[in-house]
């Protein structure tokens, strides 16, 4: 199915001169059209962007119509100006898009502690609002507005029966400055569904646990990190309720894991998107620890981008996560190869290991306890010399 924008929704991106190449678009407006619930989950760095500041103080809610996007400067870091900056973005387009105060919603991404250049901010915000469209090219322009160092737009959809049908769709940004601790990341996810503001801000909670909760990069935690979830009701029928809202509720956290992957597999200079899952906890927050451990070990990473099935660095990662398992009984596979049983490794070919991670993209890792039947799946990148030097040259 081809990624649509929900009904009563309209998308735009544009080059506003933020960034320095004029090929790169770094603008984008979502409009609905009429008020929709809002919810929104943030970053939990204290160090946050002044549009992080200014969605807090308006999320949830139950009368958005907008979101404005900038990219190349993050708005972060700037003091009272930046706090006036994020006003000044919706109240143009406020005026531009002929809606009340109150109706919208800023996020800015980019580079930390420069001042937005508000004279090219608001010729952008009144260009996109002139292009506004609901077509697939409006999207993808909006997506791409969206994007720094992405190599790729990340747009990702699904619609479902709810006694008609209902759409959801989410746009997203991220390929490095990601570690999982909320959002880790910007997105928008727009829905026709009619949903309540408690629900909306609950379903969103719970998605961003499920998905972009359990992504690192690199496990800097950025500014930004926002994601909203915009439901304007226009699919008509009552607020969601009972079965139908455990349904959206499913549909909601496929869009957002399946946005979660995008990232670290775009991730800076990355070569393979590695898959961490850890089963056989005690409980669900004791699998989380464990595979975050895993993805942020340096040395599993480059293992990984080496293409070396050093199931040592895994195991031992494990082990120092902080959470009390009997060692004797773990397994582990690596592509769906048993490489260590019961707290002994077994005997396997390590060139059929490495052919397998060589060959594709994806990496699996599976660590197998016998604590109890929680379960939890991370995801992130190997850790290459091209990560460090993008990210050694990213202001220069």
């Amino acid at each position: 199915m081809a990624d649509r924008l929900p009904q009563g929704f309209r998308a735009a991106g544009v080059y506003s001169g933020v960034k320095r190449n004029p090929t790169s678009l770094d603008l984008s407006l979502v409009v609905s059209d009429r008020p929709a619930v809002a919810a929104g989950v943030y970053t939990q760095n204290i160090v946050c962007g002044a549009p992080v500041k200014f969605n807090r103080d308006r999320t949830p809610c139950e009368s958005v119509r907008a979101v404005v996007i900038n990219s190349g400067v993050a708005n972060a870091c700037t003091g009272e100006q930046g706090a006036r900056d994020a006003e000044r973005m919706a109240s143009k387009v406020t005026e531009v898009c002929q809606l009340d105060e109150n109706q919208v919603l800023v996020m800015s991404t980019g580079v930390i502690g420069e001042m937005l250049p508000m004279e090219k901010i608001n010729a952008g915000i009144v260009a996109a609002a002139s292009q506004l469209s609901d077509g697939e090219e409006a999207l993808i322009a909006a997506a791409r507005g969206m994007m720094t160092t992405d190599t790729r737009h990340k747009i990702r959809s699904r619609e479902v029966d709810l006694g008609g049908p209902v759409r959801v769709c989410g746009m997203a940004k991220g390929a490095a400055m990601i570690g999982p601790n909320m959002a880790t990341m910007l997105a928008v996810i727009m829905t026709d569904a009619n949903l309540n503001k408690g629900d909306a801000q609950a379903l969103l909670a719970d998605a961003a646990d499920e998905s972009f909760n359990c992504i690192s990069v690199d496990g800097h935690t950025s500014t930004s990190d926002t994601v909203l979830l915009l439901a304007n009701g226009a699919a008509g029928g009552p607020v969601l309720a009972g079965d139908s809202l455990a349904k959206f509720q499913a549909t909601l956290v496929e869009v957002c894991e399946d946005l979660a992957q995008s990232i670290p597999a775009d991730g800076e200079g990355a070569s393979h998107l590695i898959t961490v899952e850890v089963h056989g906890c005690k409980t669900r927050k004791d699998a989380v620890k464990i595979a975050k451990n895993i993805s942020d070990s340096p040395l599993v990473k480059t293992a990984v981008a080496g293409n070396d099935p050093n199931w040592g660095r895994i195991v031992s990662a494990a082990g120092y996560a902080g959470i009390a398992f009997d060692p004797t009984k773990v397994c582990l596979l690596v592509n769906g190869l048993l490489l260590y049983e019961r707290g002994a490794p077994v005997g396997f070919d390590p060139k059929v290991v490495s052919d397998s991670m060589r060959a594709e993209h994806n990496t699996s890792i599976v660590l197998l306890l016998d604590e109890g039947t929680a379960s939890a799946r991370f995801w992130t990148t190997d850790l290459t010399t091209e990560y460090v030097r993008l990210n050694a040259e990213y202001h220069t």
